[in-house]
């Protein structure tokens, strides 16, 4: 089992290495120098950042705001075991005449987080630098990216989730070694809230294929979720789920009926063959798992 240590004089985007790990952990998430030290700045008033009495003076109000956070396009996140997820945000930015929203050293994204608000998090994702485009010349559009990797994330991390956008000007100051005096900052937090949940899989299958009307249909299936601990399916015990079916030519599946999984996250349970159709389970989904259907899997009645 993976554990991740409490660094509490670490945050932002240096927080994203402050794990544990052991020799099985594979990679941790990336996120680039530019917007790693611009993480550093947001969260220096905090205390919990690396820059936090390491450098002089104080972040001063940047004349910014965000509007229209857009993250996923609305839907929450699912991340399965292995493959790195790419979360789209977008955002509108309006500015003073007197930022350069397109200066080397001006940054803005997205950062995506897990705990109470922007500066108490429990573990997050940054984006990379969002790209602006000019709508007039104190408006802009912006598109990022937040690459969320497995493994670098814990079973205990799914769950609720908040956003909140971000832009730093540097002003001249070098990102490494800033006076905050001359830099500028601006947060809204939080933009949006959504769901990380543990990728789900559901499988189905009827039989005996062909059957004889008015003989028993056996249908087994299982219901498994990514395990961010070990980065493995595991079967979702106890869970309700629902066995449906949609006859040969229709385009809609009724319920027959509800069952729970084991506890191992097998299904099984039989029906009363009738006529030509699919069978296929179904999952609601929960707070920490999203919703998943099974393929149907046809039987064919004689």
């Amino acid at each position: 089992m993976r554990i991740r240590a409490t660094v509490a004089a670490v945050t932002g985007a240096l927080a994203l290495s402050a794990l544990a790990v052991p020799a099985a952990q594979a990679a941790e998430p990336k996120v680039p120098a530019d917007i790693a030290a611009a993480s550093e700045v947001l969260h220096a008033d905090s205390g919990r950042s690396a820059f936090a009495g390491a450098v002089d003076g104080e972040a001063i109000a940047l004349n910014a705001t965000f509007s229209s956070v857009k993250v996923n396009n609305g839907k929450n996140i699912a991340v399965g075991t292995t493959n790195l997820v790419k979360v789209p945000v977008s955002f509108t930015l309006t500015h003073g005449q007197e930022v350069d929203i397109h200066a080397a050293d001006f940054f803005a994204g997205v950062e995506l987080y897990r705990g109470a608000s922007f500066e108490e998090t429990a573990f997050f994702f940054d984006s990379n630098d969002a790209t602006c485009t000019d709508s007039s010349a104190t408006v802009a559009s912006c598109k990022a990216t937040v690459e969320i990797d497995p493994f670098a994330l814990l079973n205990e991390d799914a769950g609720s989730w908040k956003a909140a956008a971000f832009a730093v000007a540097f002003n001249g100051e070098d990102p490494e070694n800033p006076n905050l005096d001359n830099v500028g900052v601006a947060v809204k937090d939080p933009t949006n809230s959504f769901k990380l949940q543990r990728y789900s899989k559901l499988t189905v299958n009827a039989s005996p294929e062909p059957v004889k009307k008015g003989k028993t249909i056996t249908v087994t299936g299982k219901l498994s979720r990514a395990n961010w601990d070990d980065n493995k399916y595991h079967g979702y015990t106890n869970q309700s789920v629902k066995l449906q079916f949609r006859k040969k030519g229709s385009d809609t599946y009724t319920t027959v009926k509800t069952i729970k999984s084991n506890s191992t996250g097998e299904l099984k349970t039989s029906v009363t063959a009738s006529t030509d159709g699919y069978f296929r389970y179904s999952f609601a989904g929960t707070t920490t798992t999203p919703a998943v259907n099974a393929a149907g899997d046809f039987v064919d009645v004689r």
